[in-house]
Order: C-alpha cells, then sequence, then structure tokens
C-alpha cells in the first residue's frame, strides 16, 4: 500500500504526470510501473476518473498519475481541461507534478511530438518515453535517440512497455529529472505571436487581481498567469481556457479581443498558425535525426483492414464477434459457476447445521448466504467479459468497431464519439457516461448520457443467465446455442432501443448537427496480458465490492421484509402437525409409508413458508403492486424483486434468491446457480396454482432488466455529468415507463405464440 505520508519514505514521493496520444501503451506503461499499487478515485470536484500507482526506485517513492489520453493541449473538452489544469497546477487538493513523463509512439513521431512541443512550454521536468519502438524497427526506421535527445533538451529513452524493456533506465530518468532544470522553451512561434502574448500577460494580471472574487481568481490565487496558458487564451478561440480563465466582465473580453485583431492584423491566422508553427517545427527536429524506410505498397495492417473496415464483410465480422463473445461467455463459465455455486452451498448448508433455528439463523443463511451468494456465483462471467473486452481493445479491433459504427451514430445525428462512450457502457455505465466528456459539442454529449444505460452492462449478465438458464430451451433445431443467441439477442435489443431514442432526442430535445469524427486506428498488435490482466482484476473486484456493500445491504433488508412479522399462532400450528407426522414415520415400518409421510412434512414446511412470506412486510407490498405488475406476466414476488433492485439491477438476483429461502434449497442440481434456477421452475400462482414462470415471463423480465434504469450510481453519475439532476429524473422516467411496456408486450406476443 502507499504511503500516507511523504515522511515514511527517506525522501518526500515524487509526483509524475503520465501523459500521451491514445493508442500509445500508456496503460501498459503505467501497469508495467505500478503493479498492482494503484488505487482509482475521482479528481477532486468531477467524475472523471483518475488513476494513481506507486513504484520505488533506489529508495525513492513515486506517484504515478494516469492523465486522460490527449492529443493536444489545447482543451476543447472538459478532460482535456482537466489535463491541462493539473499539468499547471490549478486543481484544488492535487499537487502539481514534479515532473512529467510522456509516452510518445515511435512509429508514428510526427503526430506525437506535437503534444510534446506543448508540454516544452510549461517549464517543467520532462521525460519521453519512446514506446513501440519494435514497431518503428520493423517498418525500418533508424531514430538516433542522441540526437532526438540533444535537439529536445530532455531525456529520451527507449521502450518497449508491454515487455518491459528499458524501465530500469526511465525510472533513473525520473528520479534525475528531478534535479534538473526544467527544458528550454523552443522557438516554435512567429515572433508576433510571442510578443503579443508577452503583453496580453501583464494586462491580464493586473485586471485579474482587480477581481479578485471572480471564479478565474480563484482559480490562479496565487496571481500568476504562465505565458503558456497566456497563449492558450489567445489562440484558443472560444475554448475551454477562455470560458474557465476569463471573469465575464466586457473590460477583460475586450483586451482579448484587441489582442487576437492585431495578430490578425499581422497576417496571423488564428485557426491555423498553431498547427502550421508546430509541424513546421517537428519537421526541422526530425531532419537528419530520422530515417524513414521506402513507404511499401500495402502493410499487414492495411491488408487486414480491407476486410475489417470494409462496409459489407466489416460489418458481418463485428457481428460474428460479438456473437461469438456472448456464446463463450454463456458455455466457458459453467465449470467455475458450478464449483462456485457447490462451495456457497456447503457454506449455508454448515451454517444450517450448526445454529438453532431462529432469526439468526435464517439472517445467515436465507439473507447474507442466499442473497450475497445469488450474485457473486456470476463471477466467472464478469470476467470472461472484461477479459474479452480488454483483448479486443488492446489488439486494435475496438478502434475498426467505432470507425464502422460511426456512420450509423451519424445517422441519428450523435457524433461518431459516441460510439466509444457507448461501448465502454457495456462494461459499466459509469466509466461509459464519463467518457462522454471526450465530445465536444455539448448536444452531442448529452445525448450520449441519456442513451448510455440503455447499453446491456455487466451487471444485468446475471439477470440474464439465471433466467436462460432455467427457462430457455435447448432442445430446440438450434439446441444448445439457443442460450447464447438469446443473450446477444438483449445486447442487441439495447444497441437498437439506443438508436431509437438518440434519434428522437436529436429531432426534438436536443436538436444539432453531429460533429464530425475523427479517430486514429492504432496498428494491430499482439494484446498485453498484463493490461487485460490489470481489466478484469479492476472490474471483477469492483464487481465483488458491489457484492459486498449494495447488494449485501439490500439482502439483509428484503430479508427483515420477508421475515417479519412472525406469527407465532400459524407457526405453532404448523410445527403441531409436523411433529405428529415426524413421529408416525419414526414408528412406521413400511418404507412407502415412511416416503408418504415426508412428502407430507415437506409440503407443510413449504405452506408454512410461503404463508408466512404472504403475512411478512414484503407480501403485503407485493400483493398491493401485483395488480400493476401483472398485465407483463409477473406475480407478486417477482414485482418485489424488481422494486428491490432499483438501487443496482444485479440485486434481483439476490432478492429471488432470498424470496424463495434458496439458503435451505436441495444442492444436488449442479447446474449453474441451480438451486435458484429449481425454485424458479417450481413457482407457482397463489391463486391458480399454475407456474409463475415460462419463458414469455422470463423474456418479459429479460426485456424489461435490458431497458430499465435501475442502478442508482449511474443515475448520480448521470446528474453530475449532465450539469442537472432533472436530466437524471428524465432518464429514469422515459427508461422505466420504456421497460415495462416492453416487457408487457414480450409477454403477450409470447404467449400468443405460445412459447
Amino acid at each position: 500500500m502507499p504511503p500516507d505520508s511523504a515522511a515514511s519514505t527517506a525522501h518526500r514521493t515524487i509526483h509524475v504526470a503520465l501523459i500521451g496520444n491514445p493508442n500509445t501503451g500508456k496503460s501498459t506503461l503505467f501497469n508495467a510501473l505500478a503493479g498492482l499499487r494503484q488505487r482509482v478515485g475521482n479528481y477532486p470536484g468531477v467524475t472523471v476518473e483518475k488513476r494513481v500507482g506507486y513504484f520505488e526506485h533506489e529508495s525513492q517513492q513515486f506517484a504515478l498519475v494516469d492523465l486522460p489520453g490527449t492529443y493536444s493541449l489545447s482543451p476543447r473538452s472538459p478532460d482535456e481541461l482537466l489535463v491541462f489544469e493539473l499539468l499547471l497546477g490549478k486543481l484544488p487538493d492535487q499537487p502539481a507534478p514534479d515532473v512529467i513523463l510522456c509516452i510518445v509512439d515511435a512509429s508514428n513521431l510526427e503526430r506525437n511530438l506535437y503534444l510534446v512541443s506543448q508540454l516544452l512550454e510549461l517549464g517543467k521536468p520532462i521525460v519521453i518515453a519512446l514506446n513501440m519502438m519494435d514497431l518503428a524497427e520493423q517498418a525500418g526506421w533508424q531514430i538516433n535517440i542522441e540526437q532526438l535527445q540533444q535537439r529536445l533538451g530532455v531525456p529520451v529513452v527507449p521502450i518497449q512497455a508491454h515487455r518491459r524493456i528499458g524501465l530500469d533506465k526511465l525510472k533513473q530518468e525520473l528520479l534525475n529529472a528531478v534535479h534538473q532544470p526544467a527544458p528550454p522553451c523552443p522557438a516554435v512561434f512567429p515572433d508576433v505571436v510571442d510578443r503579443l502574448a508577452t503583453e496580453l500577460q501583464r494586462t491580464l494580471r493586473d485586471t485579474l487581481q482587480k477581481n479578485a472574487a471572480s471564479s478565474a481568481s480563484a482559480r490562479n490565487s496565487d496571481g500568476e498567469l504562465s505565458l503558456c496558458l497566456v497563449r492558450r487564451l489567445l489562440l484558443d478561440v472560444g475554448g475551454a481556457v477562455e470560458r474557465t480563465l476569463l471573469p465575464p466582465d466586457e473590460n477583460t473580453l475586450r483586451v482579448v479581443r484587441e489582442a487576437r485583431e492585431q495578430l490578425k492584423a499581422a497576417g496571423v491566422r488564428l485557426n491555423a498558425v498553431e498547427a502550421i508553427s508546430r509541424y513546421d517545427w517537428i519537421r526541422n527536429l526530425l531532419d537528419g535525426a530520422v530515417r524513414y524506410a521506402p513507404p511499401s505498397e500495402l502493410t499487414l495492417t492495411d491488408r487486414v483492414d480491407r476486410i475489417l473496415t470494409h462496409k459489407l464483410w466489416g460489418t458481418l465480422v463485428l457481428a460474428a464477434v460479438m456473437l461469438a463473445v456472448f456464446l463463450s461467455i454463456f458455455r466457458l463459465a459453467e465449470w467455475p459457476m458450478d464449483w462456485i455455486d457447490r462451495t456457497i452451498a456447503g457454506l449455508g448448508e454448515a451454517l444450517a447445521a450448526r445454529l438453532p433455528q431462529g432469526a439468526i439463523r435464517s439472517l445467515l443463511v436465507d439473507g447474507v448466504i442466499a442473497g450475497v451468494g445469488a450474485v457473486v456465483v456470476f463471477l466467472p462471467q464478469i470476467m470472461l467479459l472484461f477479459l474479452f473486452i480488454g483483448i479486443l481493445e488492446d489488439c486494435g479491433y475496438m478502434a475498426r468497431a467505432a470507425f464502422l459504427m460511426d456512420k450509423l451514430m451519424q445517422s441519428v445525428g450523435l457524433s461518431g464519439k459516441s460510439f466509444i462512450p457507448l461501448l465502454s457502457s457495456f462494461a459499466c455505465a459509469v466509466p461509459g457516461i464519463m467518457s462522454a466528456r471526450v465530445i465536444e459539442n455539448p448536444r452531442d454529449r448529452l445525448a450520449t448520457i441519456l442513451v448510455a444505460p440503455l447499453m446491456s452492462c455487466s451487471a444485468r449478465l446475471p439477470v440474464y443467465t439465471v433466467l436462460i438458464a432455467a427457462f430457455v430451451p435447448t432442445n430446440t433445431a438450434l439446441g444448445s446455442l439457443l442460450p447464447g443467441l438469446v443473450l446477444f439477442a438483449m445486447y442487441v435489443l439495447g444497441i437498437v432501443v439506443a438508436v431509437a431514442v438518440a434519434w428522437v432526442l436529436k429531432r426534438t430535445l436536443l436538436r444539432g448537427q453531429g460533429s464530425p469524427f475523427v479517430m486514429e486506428l492504432p496498428v494491430y498488435k499482439v494484446p498485453s496480458p498484463q493490461v487485460v490482466f490489470f481489466r478484469v482484476f479492476d472490474r471483477s473486484w469492483a464487481f465483488l465490492k458491489r457484492a459486498g456493500t449494495i447488494i449485501f445491504a439490500v439482502s439483509i433488508v428484503i430479508w427483515a421484509l420477508s421475515y417479519y412479522p412472525r406469527d407465532h399462532k400459524l407457526i405453532n400450528s404448523y410445527q403441531q402437525r409436523i411433529a405428529a407426522l415426524t413421529s408416525a414415520m419414526r414408528d412406521s415400518h413400511s418404507a412407502e409409508q415412511s416416503d408418504k409421510l415426508a412428502a407430507q412434512i415437506e409440503t407443510l414446511e413449504a405452506e408454512l413458508q410461503a404463508e408466512l412470506l404472504k403475512r411478512s412486510v414484503l407480501g403485503r407490498l407485493g400483493r398491493a403492486i401485483e395488480p400493476i405488475v401483472r398485465p407483463a406476466g409477473w406475480d407478486w414476488r417477482i414485482g418485489c424483486a424488481v422494486v428491490a433492485s432499483f438501487p443496482a439491477r444485479e440485486v434481483v438476483i439476490s432478492v429471488l434468491g432470498v424470496i424463495y429461502g434458496v439458503g435451505e434449497v436441495d444442492t444436488e442440481d449442479e447446474s449453474s446457480a441451480g438451486r435458484l434456477v429449481s425454485k424458479l421452475r417450481n413457482a407457482r400462482w397463489d391463486d391458480t396454482g399454475e407456474p409463475v414462470f415460462n419463458l414469455p415471463v422470463a423474456l418479459s423480465l429479460m426485456v424489461f432488466f435490458a431497458l430499465c434504469a435501475q442502478c442508482a450510481s449511474t443515475l448520480v453519475v448521470l446528474a453530475r455529468e449532465a450539469g442537472h439532476w432533472r436530466w437524471s429524473v428524465f432518464t429514469f422516467t422515459y427508461m422505466t415507463v420504456l421497460a415495462y411496456l416492453a416487457a408487457v408486450a414480450t409477454y403477450r406476443v409470447g404467449t400468443m405464440l405460445g412459447w
């Protein structure tokens, strides 16, 4: 674990900011340096996730902050502004970095050095990690590291992050950089730009000091406006720096506008001067330091992309890949799920055997173990889902999927950048919504946020799995493929509905043109086992924490509501009858008669539990809402489980486990979650005695959870990212109504078709 203070090491902790373009191996380098010594949280005041890792070198403690990937320090989105402010030390409760570690793709130097040229202007020690040297060598490039380092004025360390090559030298350079002076600021811009930026810096200092109450002054309470910050303000017309730095008074705005007019009068094009100047500087920097191989006709990546990015073949491959993933999740997880299921069952039986009858035994066996255990059993499927996502993302295929989906995003009025947040929402809607911050257009960003919860996240997977295992037949023409196809259909349903809702939103509440989509397609590479492992570990641990907190708490509450009040007269009446039958069974000398008496005892015990559940607080609540949920084919017990699952979708499984008393069921059924499955199959309507569950009911319940908004965490983050609670209320309302209507329609159609 990281130290609580710098005093716990021989020296103070050195804070390192890790920054780089997307697809440069930044996550691989972070995990290679920090390993398991990392923490995940949010930056102060915002919902952007930050990762901080810790490592030591020569007894010196380092804190490595993994910043969101960015192509430049010209902030347009909230994520980019956060990166810029952190590097300048403007974030509250977040120390300014002592060293900046910039990771650069050696096979794409010209584009990556654009960001480096901006970092050099910050006046902070910088170390460059030149990653993917193997790809540059394969392309026939020859990079003179010493010459490049001399021209930049900062250490340049060639590394291969996925193979952990060059990391020791990188750590040493980070340690050395703390004691070295900041690199010289490169002469990138025409003289007129630097002259006007310096004049504007002096004017703004005087203006802001007179307006100490403004929000901009609060951000710059030290009274300092760096030349880098003022240059960004001067060149980024309408950008995030202008919106956050300048107070809304006309005098300050006039000063900035006058400086920009002087630039225009000098023949400077504000919208192009930075790109032209920086790329001219980069080309001069690389001249003679890099020798390029003659371009080949087609690389391996180009040949593969001819198929994978093709309008028809690429779409078919994408559909096949997604189908294979979901079929594999369902089939490969069977054995580990069975093992976890038997282990939990054994724990419940052991506790039941050692504890006397009463509330404590019922709480532990029927509440905690039945509730939490019914969800933990799905951990193997969660791990498999993130394993496949990690492999597809790290090998470079996910970017191709985004490219294929761009036209669909544009057709419904969204930005092509919306695809990545929506894709992330398949794992969890919370990081998916947070990643929408990279979308510059506010309407596109809001539309993406409002439909992201429709993607079937990993929390829905346990609901799908237990219902599919119980009620989707395998004796059809499709055989064992049908359960996987149904699972795939639930994910497709979320996508189709999200597209439809986005189309409606962009033509009603959020009218406006979608912004263009620009995304780099990285070269294909072998996935890094370390990166994939950390992704699986991080998300699986998050799932287990939910099981140990939200689901644990809800399970206890549901147990209490289903256990109390206790009707002792009813209990005594049944216990007397059961005792009489037990005595008769002991005195019986006929095996056939003993079996009949045992069956009667089992029936009486089931009747007692059912009657006690009806008379409990939960039972009374369930019967009150049954008229509302009955059109969807649900009885009062399903209704109670659905209502109780509003904090988190997967809670429905634990609630059903509590309601049906899974903790004391025979465990000879060794199928995945077999104890709960057998209970669901045997459930009966109170008034008709007919089975509660069948295929139409199971499908209606799955459709409801595919479209509903049962996730308190998602709604909280949605409110913060959208800027107001009314958007969370709107999302919860439209998704719940949509889910209910779709569930009713599914049940009615399924019943009409005789399923």
